[in-house]
């Protein structure tokens, strides 16, 4: 019997560390101490009504928050979904989302960025938000992009027009009470691309990830792109800025982050950061692109940094398999991309991502469970 116990719990923690999701019913580890945080031994398959999705619109980018009511708000992209998938960069517009509970379910309640011309730095798009709660304020970080080109539906990378308005991103912030009242936007980006052409964010920046540590000092964390003298641009890194205040003004580090070994010729190495500061130390989940940290390209790496500069993976980096399962045994039709990562009093509950199209006509959210074992 004894014998059978074992091989059982090596066969299950084998497909954990496999699929990065454990299997139904089954608790193998806590959330442990600074070095050995281990996500992946905490994710449960993704019950049926986790989700959150429009039948007009496709849905990406959900950044969750508890309100001052006690209500939980996610801030999520949307565009509607005859415009293609790729219309996010024309289209895309962010809104408001309920619920009574984290795990929801969410009603859309408001846009919150509608367009307002291109004569606006974000003007025309609204994407990629992360939202955090500070001194009583709400602070809504978030990607902004304008145009004057018409891009045809269902074109992109082959159309030129298409590039102007993805190497336009930059990065602003808006302000707000309550997630349901007014956010207020600014007139100009907090993150601009850098006026030397030969620097690593020279073309565009997008993608913010935001924290703030127990001395006040704001990092952003956040997608460049370097010029190559093609309206592609060239390599695909993140880099960070730091402040002392939520609004800026945020001072660059020279060098990119989440670097791998050998993985500099890469096009790009991680992408869509999720970022939290936590008992002293700086966490970042992060899409393994091509598999430099996990093994496995497409699964969610968990990072750790002192600094904010130098990242490292954890001991056990895989967050999540690019195989997640539902409740019912059956694996999602895609990746999980957009991971956003809810805590309850220092310990992980929910993580949030948004489900890709591969082999769907629509994008959506869902969310995984996350069980913490205190024995």
């Amino acid at each position: 019997m004894k014998l059978y116990l074992l091989l059982l719990s090596l066969m299950l923690g084998f497909i954990a560390s496999v699929f990065g999701q454990s299997p139904k019913g089954y608790k193998k580890s806590h959330w442990g101490s600074t070095p050995q945080r281990d996500l992946s031994a905490m994710a449960q398959p993704i019950p049926s009504q986790n989700t959150f999705s429009d039948s007009l619109y496709n849905i990406w980018c959900g950044s969750v928050v508890k309100g001052k009511n006690g209500k939980f708000y996610m801030l999520y992209s949307r565009w509607p979904r005859d415009k293609g998938h790729e219309a996010w960069i024309t289209h895309s517009e962010i809104a408001l989302a309920r619920a009574d509970r984290p795990e929801g379910p969410y009603r859309h309640i408001k846009v919150v960025f509608p367009a307002r011309g291109n004569q606006f730095w974000d003007g025309v798009c609204t994407h990629n938000p992360a939202v955090i709660a500070y001194k009583d304020k709400f602070y809504l970080y978030y990607m902004g992009s304008t145009g004057k080109s018409y891009v045809k539906p269902h074109t992109s990378y082959e159309n030129p027009n298409w590039w102007e308005y993805r190497n336009n991103q930059r990065i602003g912030v808006a302000i707000a009470d309550d997630p349901e009242g007014e956010w207020t936007r600014f007139a100009q980006p907090i993150l601009d691309v850098s006026t030397d052409s030969t620097a690593h964010d020279a073309l565009m920046v997008s993608n913010p990830a935001i924290t703030v540590d127990e001395k006040g000092q704001f990092i952003l964390v956040y997608k460049q792109v370097e010029k190559s003298g093609t309206i592609r641009g060239g390599k695909v890194r993140f880099g960070v800025a730091f402040a002392n205040s939520p609004t800026g003004a945020f001072v660059k580090h020279s060098q990119p982050i989440f670097e791998a070994e050998k993985g500099s010729k890469e096009w790009m190495v991680a992408e869509d950061p999720y970022l939290w500061h936590q008992q002293g130390v700086n966490y970042a989940i992060v899409r393994d692109v091509v598999g430099k940290f996990t093994g496995e390209s497409g699964a969610l790496a968990l990072m750790v940094s002192k600094n904010g500069f130098d990242w490292q993976p954890v001991v056990y980096p895989k967050v999540l398999s690019k195989t997640v399962f539902w409740e019912n045994g059956k694996p999602l039709d895609d990746k999980l991309e957009r991971p956003c990562l809810y805590l309850e009093k220092g310990v992980p509950k929910l993580l949030f991502g948004a489900m890709g199209i591969n082999k769907r006509k629509h994008s959506m959210n869902v969310f995984v469970p996350l069980k913490y074992n205190r024995k």
